[in-house]
């Protein structure tokens, strides 16, 4: 069997209607994982479950809608799944948010506060209802897509980057208390990547021109390039491997 090969397992995958975390739920399928596709809205989600079932074969998604800023959409979203496809072997907590764009200094306290709660705090809510399953099998792999940019400082994504910085010590302090139970979790820390999520940075020429001069591969990348990354973090190939920050950013931070 390939190292990289993920029968047998089910992943959830939260944001996983679009981008990165859909191009995660692709390739996990691909490698033969149970996939559940998870966001806020009913109809992308089974989209994405109808299109990896007719890639891959009937059973290889389902669609479980949650919304991160629900905890009780959270714990449901565990409960659901093992109900319905037996138990959770790989979580990604893929989600994120970022209302607000500018100084730190013009945040308002809502806007801090929600980005926090989605982006870290929702995390660990999941990560606590999927983990103790985990824990009593003594096998699990968790994945938090975090960001280069808890790595930098931003003049106008302060508290993105102050909530992905988080993401990578709640990553390194979950691999310390699981670990005994070969319970991995790490963090990936993906560059400017061509997503939705990500499109005020790479539409506007002057910018995505500025980007890629400074970017050793000289292009942003793609949410497949961060697919491959998940697949290695979750597969027997990365089994030796937690508390991690991966980094996937064509080198622009070296």
């Amino acid at each position: 069997m390939s190292l990289f090969s993920l029968v047998g397992k089910v992943a959830v995958i939260t944001g996983s209607s679009r981008g990165i975390g859909k191009a995660i739920a692709e390739r996990m399928a691909e490698q033969g994982a149970k996939v559940v596709i998870s966001s806020r809205k009913p109809e992308p989600c089974e989209e994405v479950a109808r299109a990896i079932n007719a890639a891959h074969g009937e059973g290889s998604a389902i669609s479980i809608p949650a919304n991160i800023s629900s905890k009780d959409d959270l714990q449901n979203l565990v409960a659901e799944t093992t109900r319905r496809l037996g138990k959770v072997d790989i979580l990604v907590c893929n989600a994120a948010s970022n209302p607000y764009y500018g100084p730190m200094a013009g945040i308002g306290d809502d806007q801090f506060r929600k980005i926090l709660e989605n982006n870290v705090i929702a995390n660990h809510w999941l990560i606590g209802f999927a983990a103790p399953q985990m824990i009593e099998r003594k096998d699990g792999a968790i994945i938090i897509v975090s960001s280069i940019g808890g790595l930098r400082g931003s003049p106008v994504i302060g508290a993105y980057n102050i909530s992905k910085a988080a993401d990578f010590q709640l990553a390194r302090n979950l691999a310390v208390e699981y670990g005994p139970h070969n319970v991995r979790v790490n963090c990936i820390a993906p560059g400017l990547i061509k997503t939705d999520f990500a499109r005020a940075l790479w539409e506007d020429p002057e910018m995505l021109k500025l980007r890629t001069a400074t970017t050793p591969l000289r292009r942003i990348g793609e949410p497949d390039e961060i697919a491959g990354a998940a697949v290695f973090l979750a597969s027997q190939a990365g089994s030796f491997v937690t508390g991690q920050s991966i980094v996937v950013d064509g080198g622009v931070t070296i």
